[in-house]
C-alpha cells in the first residue's frame, strides 16, 4: 500500500546515487516546459545549474517556480515531487563550487573539477530554489 514519505525519506530518496530530476519550468505562454537536470540538495535548497540561454534560463529569469520529480521506475515505484521558486545567481565562484560538487554526485569524483570548470563558466546561472511543498509517496505498487 502506498505510504506518504518522511522528511528523511524524501531528502535521502531524491539524494540516492545519481537519479536525476524532471524539472517543470513555466514558458511566457503559460504552458509547462519540463527537462531532466542534476542537483543536490543543500538544506531546505535544491541546487542545479543551467545555461542562461536555454529555455530554462529564460522561463526562470521570468518565472521563478519550478516543480522537480524525481522518481524510482522500479516496482513498487516511488516518487517526490519538489515545489518551490528559484533564485538566479551568476557568480563565478559559486557556480564553480556549485558544479563541481553536482559533477561528482553524477561523474564521480575523479571528473568533479572536470564538469566544474565546464559548468562554472560565464553564460552558466546557479539556481537556488527553497523547497516550499513536498509531495512524496513511497511504495505505490505494493
Amino acid at each position: 500500500m502506498a505510504q506518504k514519505m518522511t522528511d528523511e525519506e524524501w531528502r535521502e530518496f531524491v539524494s540516492y546515487g545519481t537519479r536525476t530530476g524532471k524539472l517543470a519550468t513555466v514558458r511566457a505562454d503559460g504552458s509547462p516546459h519540463v527537462a531532466p537536470i542534476w542537483f543536490l540538495l543543500d538544506g531546505d535548497d535544491l541546487v542545479f545549474n543551467t545555461g542562461k540561454e536555454t529555455v530554462k534560463g529564460h522561463n526562470l529569469a521570468r518565472d521563478g517556480r519550478i516543480a522537480l520529480c524525481v522518481d524510482d521506475e522500479r516496482p513498487p515505484y516511488s516518487f517526490v515531487v519538489l515545489h518551490g521558486r528559484a533564485q538566479l545567481s551568476e557568480d563565478p565562484a559559486e557556480l564553480t563550487r556549485w558544479a563541481t560538487r553536482i559533477g561528482a554526485r553524477y561523474m564521480g569524483e575523479d571528473r568533479a573539477e572536470e564538469f566544474g570548470a565546464r559548468n562554472g563558466v560565464p553564460g552558466e546561472l546557479l539556481v537556488r530554489v527553497r523547497i516550499d511543498k513536498v509531495v512524496a509517496v513511497r511504495d505505490l505498487a505494493q
